[in-house]
C-alpha cells in the first residue's frame, strides 16, 4: 500500500498573509497573546513578581508609617525601616533557595520540618527565652535575636499536611485514614500557639489546614465536622478572653464608644476615606502622627489607603489576587498530590490572613492582630511568607513543561553580550 506524505505546512505569521492569499485575523493575534500569557512559566513569573512587589510596596510603606512613631520612642525615623530591609535581605536569599530546591527534598524532610518548628514554638514558653509582646506569649529571644516561631510552624504544617495527605489519598474515604495522623498532629500545632494566647494566628493555622484538607479530597462530613470543632473552639477562647470578648462586642455594637472600643477602627476607616482616589501622597498621612495604632503593622493597609488613594489599595488586593491565581494555577497543573495539597495549604494561610487583615481594617472583622502578609512590618512573618512563597515557586518550576521553558531561556551574560555584539555591529 502507497502511503502518501501530508503537505508540508508554512507557518503563517499573524497579520501575514496566508497560504490561501488572504490575512491572518485580529483574533490570532490575540490568542497568540493568551498563549504566552497561559505558558508554562506563567505561574512562576506571576509568583516571583507579585512577591517581590508586595515586598517592595511593603518596605516603602513601613518607612512612610513609621518615623513618626520611631522619632517619639526617642529612635532614628528610619529605624524600623532598618530593621524591616534587614529582615527582607535574610528573606530574599531563603525565598530563593527555597525555590530551587526539588519537591522531593520537601517530600523528605516534612517530619523533620515539623518537629523542629514545633520545638521552637515550645521555647516561648522557656522562662529566660520566651517572652510576651501585647499579651501573646509567641516570641523568643535567643542570642540577641528575636523571632516569631509561629511563623515558621504554619510553613512546616503546610508542608507536612501535603506529604501525609499526599501518601494517604487513596484511602481519604474512610475517616480514620482521614482525620489520622492528620487532625491530631495540626490540632497539637494550633494547640501550642494557643497555649500562648495567640488567637489571630491559631485561626490563619485553622485555614491552612482547612484549605489542605479541602485540596486533599477529604470527605465532606469530615470536613464540615473538623470546621465546625475548630469555629467552636475559636468561638469559646474567644468569649473565655475578656479582651477578645469586649472587641467582639464593640464590633456588633451599634453605639460603639470611637474613642474606646472602636477607637482604632475609626482611625482606619478615616484614614481610608480621606485618602481618596489618588490619595493625600506619599508621606502625607496624618493617621500615622499617632493616632492610629499599629498603623505599621496590623494596620497597614488604612495607611495604604491614606496614602495611595483607592488606587493603592486596589493595587494590593490585585497583586494579592495574582498570588492567589498562580497558586490555584499550581494546584490544577501540577499533577503531584503533595504539591496541590502542600501550596493549598500555603494558598490559604497567605490569601486567607491578607483577607483577614483587610476585613479588619475595613470594619467587616473585630479587631485581631493579624499582619497584612508581604506589607506589614514584622521579621519572622516577613521571613517566613517569602520563604512559603519559593517553596510555591520551587513548585512552579516544577509544572509540566516548566523546566524545559526556563532551561531554554537565554541568560543574562548571553542577553547582554548579543545587544553589545549587535550595538557594535
Amino acid at each position: 500500500m502507497t502511503q502518501t506524505t501530508p503537505a508540508r505546512q508554512t507557518p503563517v505569521r499573524p497579520g501575514a498573509a496566508g497560504t490561501d492569499g488572504t490575512r491572518t485575523s485580529g483574533r490570532t493575534r490575540a490568542g497568540s497573546v493568551l498563549g504566552q500569557w497561559n505558558s508554562a512559566v506563567t505561574s512562576y513569573y506571576v509568583l516571583t513578581g507579585a512577591t517581590m512587589l508586595l515586598a517592595v510596596l511593603g518596605l516603602v510603606m513601613v518607612l512612610s508609617s513609621s518615623s513618626v512613631d520611631s522619632l517619639a520612642d526617642g529612635d532614628s525615623p528610619y529605624a524600623v525601616f532598618l530593621s524591616q530591609a534587614q529582615y527582607a535581605l535574610i528573606g530574599l536569599p531563603l525565598m530563593w533557595v527555597a525555590s530551587r530546591l526539588p519537591v522531593r527534598f520537601y517530600k523528605s524532610f516534612a517530619w523533620f520540618v515539623l518537629g523542629g518548628a514545633l520545638v521552637l514554638q515550645l521555647l516561648v514558653y522557656v522562662p529566660g527565652i520566651g517572652y510576651a509582646v501585647g499579651g501573646n506569649r509567641n516570641w523568643i529571644r535567643l542570642a540577641g535575636f528575636t523571632a516569631q516561631p509561629s511563623e515558621a510552624v504554619k510553613l512546616a504544617l503546610a508542608i507536612w499536611l501535603g506529604a501525609v495527605l499526599a501518601r494517604k489519598r487513596p484511602l481519604l474515604r474512610d475517616w480514620r485514614h482521614a482525620a489520622v495522623p492528620a487532625l491530631p498532629v495540626a490540632g497539637l500545632s494550633v494547640g501550642v500557639v494557643l497555649i500562648g494566647h495567640d488567637l489571630g494566628t491559631a485561626m490563619v493555622m485553622m485555614l491552612l489546614v482547612a484549605g489542605a484538607l479541602w485540596v486533599a479530597g477529604v470527605p465532606l462530613r469530615i470536613f464540615v465536622v473538623a470546621s465546625l470543632a475548630a469555629a467552636g473552639g475559636a468561638a469559646l477562647l474567644a468569649i473565655n478572653s475578656t479582651n477578645r470578648a469586649a472587641r467582639i462586642m464593640d464590633w456588633f455594637g451599634a453605639d460603639c464608644d470611637k474613642l474606646g472600643g472602636c477607637y482604632q477602627t475609626t482611625h482606619g476607616l478615616q484614614a481610608l476615606a480621606t485618602g481618596g482616589w489618588g490619595g493625600l501622597g506619599l508621606g502625607q498621612s496624618r493617621e500615622k502622627w499617632s493616632y492610629l495604632p499599629m498603623a505599621h503593622n496590623d494596620f497597614i493597609f488604612a495607611i495604604i489607603g491614606e496614602e495611595l488613594g483607592l488606587i493603592g489599595t486596589l493595587l494590593v488586593l490585585v497583586l494579592f489576587a495574582l498570588l492567589a491565581f498562580a497558586m490555584f494555577r499550581v494546584i490544577a497543573r501540577h499533577p503531584d498530590p503533595f504539591v496541590q495539597v502542600t501550596t493549598a495549604g500555603i494558598a490559604a494561610w497567605v490569601i486567607g490572613q491578607a483577607l483577614v487583615n483587610t476585613g479588619v481594617v475595613i470594619g467587616l472583622l473585630p479587631v485581631i492582630g493579624v499582619p497584612l502578609p508581604l506589607v506589614s512590618a514584622g521579621g519572622s512573618a516577613l521571613i517566613m511568607t517569602m520563604a512559603a512563597m519559593g517553596v510555591v515557586i520551587s513548585f512552579a518550576r516544577a509544572e509540566p513543561g516548566a523546566a524545559e521553558a526556563l532551561a531554554a531561556r537565554p541568560g543574562v551574560v548571553r542577553r547582554s553580550l548579543a545587544v553589545i555584539g549587535r550595538t557594535r555591529a
